[in-house]
């Protein structure tokens, strides 16, 4: 779920502090110095869907740990409409367990034959990691896309 920062600047990944866009800018040229839109755009041409695992929550602030009553976006009936998304990159823990508990178990079918990878959160929060060691971790994203071409 996005941070408060996020949702107040209506962009995924908006606090100032997260590692994503710096990592993304490193693997795929979507920096933060890119406006929100180019960024995205960016991500489409390189064939990468960002979408989050949750779709509706309670939550005060923005730690994961205070998450509550979740729905979770229909992961499943996208990945069995879209046979050309071949990987499934994680978020952090929480995307990576809600994704395991709400799309993978009941919906192994979809799953077969693709990529389902946990990535270290890139979260200010989750701060066990450097942003080099996050950004090596992530170049599994990098990876994948140039195994599709």
């Amino acid at each position: 779920m996005p941070s408060v920062a996020s949702l107040e600047a209506q962009q995924y990944y908006g606090h100032p502090r997260n590692a994503f866009w710096p990592i993304l800018g490193a693997l795929v040229g979507a920096g933060p110095d890119l406006d929100y839109v180019e960024r995205t755009a960016i991500l489409r041409r390189r064939g990468i869907a960002l979408w989050d695992v949750i779709g509706r929550c309670r939550r005060e602030g923005s730690l994961d740990a205070a998450i509550r009553d979740v729905e979770v976006n229909d992961l499943g009936g996208l990945l069995g409409r879209e046979p050309t998304l071949r990987a499934v990159f994680l978020n952090g823990g929480t995307a990576h367990d809600l994704f395991r508990r709400h799309v993978a178990r009941p919906h192994p079918d979809v799953l077969a034959g693709r990529r389902v990878v946990r990535l270290p959160s890139t979260s200010p929060a989750h701060a066990a990691r450097s942003l080099a060691q996050k950004l090596d971790a992530w170049r599994a994203v990098a990876e994948a896309l140039a195994a599709e071409t």
